[in-house]
């Protein structure tokens, strides 16, 4: 039996997130065959373009956290890059526009039509939907995401046995395949995964239901604005804001992590 709480979230308060994990299976399939087919010239473009980079959250050691997908703030992944006019250093944003569509197409259909149906009868509550991939021994420092207009659910896909986990507050979550977590990013949290295997989790942001509508769309504006400022390449998902205050670290039992934070700032 889970315990929910403010921070962790029953997934049955969100009726609309049902078709996703209905279709867990298939999603999965489409991440691992897109994975399987591509070429690392693919990949790298990819990763390059249609995931979310930040400036601000740190990594311990060499574990790596990488992440594609194909809805952002709304809007599918070739709209977003043509309304914000994204510019990379070695693609030209014509030629992005046509191959983020193209892949889209090509090896997301199911999802794009889950994402579709959704927001068309749910007044586009989806927010950001992307694939985020954990590799063997990340270790994320302790921070938040300031996003109090929205929750994440993380919907397992692989999800390899042994310690791979999040800690939120005081509590350590894990994911389970076919299943969401959703949580309130707002809150500190640093994953973590060490085991010697990827774990694959679709994120799925969404607007918090109980909010007025009309105040976090305005939020989101403001906030995508100044995170597209900072840095285009966020995607409007990461900020500088992501920080969390010293007194967290005391106050969730995470000294430790302040101090090799404090380590790799030298």
């Amino acid at each position: 039996m889970e315990n929910y709480n403010e921070y962790h979230l029953d997934p049955k308060q969100f009726p609309f997130l049902k078709s996703f994990q209905d279709n867990w299976l298939e999603i999965k399939d489409e991440f691992t065959s897109f994975t399987d087919n591509t070429s690392e010239q693919e990949l790298k473009f990819t990763y390059d373009v249609m995931g979310p980079k930040s400036q601000t959250i740190k990594t311990k050691g060499n574990g790596k956290y990488s992440a594609f997908g194909i809805l952002f703030q709304g809007m599918f992944i070739e709209e977003y890059l043509k309304f914000h006019q994204i510019q990379y250093p070695d693609y030209e944003l014509n030629d992005v526009l046509e191959k983020v569509l193209i892949l889209r197409d090509k090896y997301f259909p199911s999802l794009a039509e889950a994402i579709k149906k959704i927001n068309s009868s749910n007044d586009d509550i989806l927010r950001n939907v992307y694939f985020g991939i954990f590799h063997p021994g990340l270790d994320i420092k302790l921070h938040v995401n300031y996003n109090h207009h929205t929750n994440r659910g993380y919907l397992g896909l692989i999800v390899p046995e042994g310690d791979v986990a999040m800690k939120i507050c005081h509590d350590q979550l894990y994911w389970q395949e076919g299943k969401f977590m959703i949580l309130d990013h707002s809150y500190p949290h640093c994953p973590h995964n060490y085991t010697n295997y990827d774990r694959v989790v679709l994120v799925v942001d969404f607007f918090k239901p109980d909010r007025p509508r009309e105040e976090v769309v305005k939020f989101e504006q403001e906030q995508v604005r100044q995170r597209m400022e900072d840095n285009p390449y966020s995607l409007g998902v990461f900020g500088k804001s992501d920080r969390v205050k010293t007194e967290d670290f005391i106050k969730y039992g995470l000294a430790h992590q302040l101090e090799w934070d404090k380590a790799l700032d030298k």
